[in-house]
């Protein structure tokens, strides 16, 4: 299943163990699994990014209105 949102806090991830890094404020598409959520991004200059952050993670940014997700646009690969 995969929705749209929109960045509108300081969301960040990490790449290994490294240092978290920020996903820039806008639009993301996301792309849901049991564990975790893939946000997949277009930065300003007009470069592809794309990030995991585990479920319980995803759900706190949402909560604290970091990541706003689009209503009713979510949509199951599975119906087409």
């Amino acid at each position: 299943m995969s929705a749209f949102a929109t960045i509108q806090g300081l969301v960040t991830y990490r790449e290994g163990e490294g240092v978290p890094m920020t996903i820039p404020q806008g639009p993301v598409e996301l792309d849901f699994a049991p564990d975790s959520v893939t946000l997949s991004w277009m930065d300003d200059a007009r470069t592809a990014g794309l990030a995991a952050i585990p479920r319980d993670e995803y759900d706190r940014y949402v909560r604290e209105g970091k990541i706003v997700v689009m209503q009713g646009n979510a949509r199951d690969e599975d119906d087409k």
